[in-house]
């Protein structure tokens, strides 16, 4: 018995032991993850304050930039390819009704497609062909009348106080001659026959890829949505729907504008007996593309050829003509033509030309305002038919 009582007694300390000895792993992994725990909730409050939320964001901030960076060095990297197809994109987009007027009346698709390829090329020849003939059977007579508004323009230059003198002039002439003949225009004129065989390539690329579009556009966006389920696809469905709508709209509509434009100021530089009054014409349409500042390069162009060729008065009458034809077109065509979907800000309009010529010239001028608009159309319908993206939806005192 007092062996039973000395072992019960001995198990007490024995089994203390154990219990303690047992526990005090366990005791220490609790307290390694309370410490833990307490760490992240450190470290969460660190980013849950205000300065935590600003770095958050910041970091987001930078990682959109990087990404943004890196598509736009990829599509400039790749601008041979990728302007093609979005220029062929436009155009398919701009012919759609008559693609879907042939379909209607079962002219196979391969048909259909050559059928508007060709009448796509044959309205560019003439366009061309009427510029080069009009320059052609008018250069002599302006070229006569440019020579001797050169030679007033620099005798009037001789009368200023600041004008440069006689020697000076033959030294920007010897200049300019010594930079015709050295190595670095050559090099020039060889990074321009480049160019040259790299508009060829982007052309011929586009031709085949517009191609493909008239004859096989919806199958191939119907490929491009097999990733697609459910809300996905119904909002890619909407975005690609509303891209065409766009891009026709907008090109539909302002080469109607620039229709007007052209015909307008072409009978007031006919009226006014101005030289190359039809390429001028042209040109005007051709530059209304780029909003904002093509109609107004245009009129400069065509105030210039007036002043040389038939002097100041008709300068400005050119002048006159041009405002009044742009402030008709604003104020009444293109709320009529454009209407107010396709509207965009004078102020986006101008962020957008700016960054598309930083990036692409001259084609990324007029590139980059019909795809901001298309933007502004997918923002529009992100979260329905009707329904744009909760950042953009009007607010109720707004709406008031």
């Amino acid at each position: 018995m007092r062996f039973g009582r000395g072992a019960r007694r001995g198990s007490t300390p024995v089994a203390g032991s154990e219990a303690v000895g047992a526990g005090s792993p366990r005791d220490g992994a609790d307290r390694a993850s309370d410490a833990s725990e307490a760490g992240g909730r450190g470290a969460g409050r660190l980013w849950a304050d205000g300065f935590g939320r600003i770095a958050t964001r910041s970091l987001q901030v930078i990682i959109v930039v990087v990404l943004t960076a890196g598509v736009i060095w990829g599509l400039r990297t790749l601008s041979t390819v990728f302007i093609p197809i979005v220029l062929a994109l436009i155009f398919a987009s701009t012919f759609w009704p008559v693609t879907k007027w042939l379909r209607v009346r079962r002219v196979p698709g391969a048909l259909a497609a050559v059928i508007e390829l060709l009448g796509i090329l044959v309205i560019l020849g003439l366009v061309g062909w009427l510029i080069v003939w009009a320059v052609r059977d008018q250069w002599d007579e302006l070229s006569v009348k440019a020579r001797d508004g050169f030679a007033e323009l620099l005798a009037w230059v001789q009368t200023l106080p600041f004008a440069p003198d006689a020697e000076q002039l033959e030294e920007w002439r010897q200049t300019v001659i010594d930079f015709v003949t050295t190595s670095e225009f050559g090099s020039g004129a060889l990074a321009g026959v480049g160019a040259v065989a790299t508009f060829v390539t982007g052309l011929v690329l586009m031709v085949v890829v517009l191609f493909f579009f008239l004859k096989d556009g919806p199958a191939i966006w119907r490929f491009l949505l097999r990733p697609f389920e459910g809300e996905g696809r119904a909002r890619a469905e909407r975005i690609g729907a509303k891209t065409v709508d766009t891009l026709g709209s907008y090109v539909r509509g302002t080469a109607s504008v620039a229709l007007v434009d052209a015909i307008g100021i072409g009978i007031g530089l006919l009226i006014l007996q101005v030289p190359l009054a039809l390429p001028l014409a042209v040109l005007v349409f051709v530059l209304s593309f780029i909003p904002l500042v093509g109609a107004t390069v245009a009129g400069i162009l065509g105030a210039l050829v007036a002043l040389v060729a038939n002097g100041p008065l008709s300068a400005v009458l050119v002048v006159g003509v041009v405002v009044l034809v742009n402030q008709l077109e604003g104020n009444f065509l293109q709320p009529v033509l454009m209407g107010k979907a396709l509207k965009l800000h004078a102020l986006v309009i101008l962020l957008a030309l700016t960054a598309g010529t930083v990036l692409a010239g001259i084609l990324g001028a007029v590139l980059a305002v019909p795809i901001a608009a298309v933007i502004w159309g997918i923002v529009q319908v992100w979260d329905g038919p009707n329904l744009p993206a909760k950042w953009f939806r009007p607010r109720a005192d707004e709406a008031q």
